[in-house]
């Protein structure tokens, strides 16, 4: 069966000529029924309820664009998530630190801080690594323990570590060219203080074991034909 082929539209009112239509206002008046739908209405066309228009916003927008890039922050959608632990990094674990300022070290490693960071000592009397935070990503665990049981480390969060902002003095003309002295910044007494009393409650467990203050002292680094891979740490 042959699909039945639609009819174009055609116009109710066609052109007799460009602009004037085959039938006046009036015909078309009754042609198209409208007086049927005044009739129900009550002599009156139905009105629609017009939909609610958003707000105009306050403020005019500019006409031109700026001509220097204003910068906007850009919104975080990432959702914090706790950092999780290696299994092999536990309270009292000897790490070897791999990248900064002392690599190559061996550490103990006290406890993980709110951050994910972790929270080490050297301690400093032994190998010159004082109280600081280290990422994970950044250290080996050996198999070595030590006995922290006696360190007491409740004081030590991320706020401990913070530095306070400094206000920028204005240089003058004369300084501008002279070379200025660097001033030696001094650690604080308290900061002093809190890592005695912890290198004192860990060295006695350290001196408790033998050699291992001086595998404590001693700095990792491999030799000709050590292979990392093999290696039993």
């Amino acid at each position: 069966m042959a699909p039945q082929q639609r009819k174009p539209h055609a116009c109710r009112n066609p052109d007799l000529i460009r602009g004037v239509g085959k039938y006046s206002r009036s015909k078309m008046y009754h042609k198209r029924g409208l007086w049927a739908i005044k009739a129900k209405n009550g002599g009156v066309f139905p009105k629609h309820e017009k939909k609610a228009v958003a707000a105009a916003p306050t403020e005019k927008p500019p006409k031109f664009y700026p001509a220097d890039d204003v910068k906007k922050p850009l919104v975080n959608k990432r959702k914090a998530r706790p950092t999780k632990l290696r299994a092999s990094i536990t309270p009292g674990t000897v790490l070897i630190i791999l990248a900064g300022r002392f690599k190559g070290k061996r550490v103990v490693f006290l406890k993980q801080l709110t951050s994910g960071l972790l929270l080490i000592t050297g301690p400093f009397k032994i190998n010159g690594v004082p109280l600081r935070r280290v990422n994970q990503s950044y250290v080996i665990a050996t198999s070595t323990k030590v006995d922290i049981s006696g360190v007491n480390v409740e004081k030590f969060d991320d706020k401990y570590f913070g530095k306070k902002a400094e206000k920028k003095k204005k240089k003058g003309e004369g300084e501008f060219f002279e070379a200025e002295k660097e001033e030696k910044k001094t650690l604080p007494q308290d900061k002093k203080d809190d890592q005695k009393s912890v290198d004192a409650a860990l060295i006695q467990s350290i001196e408790a074991v033998p050699d291992l203050k001086t595998y404590l002292g001693a700095r990792f680094s491999l030799k000709a034909g050590m292979k990392p891979h093999e290696l039993v740490f």
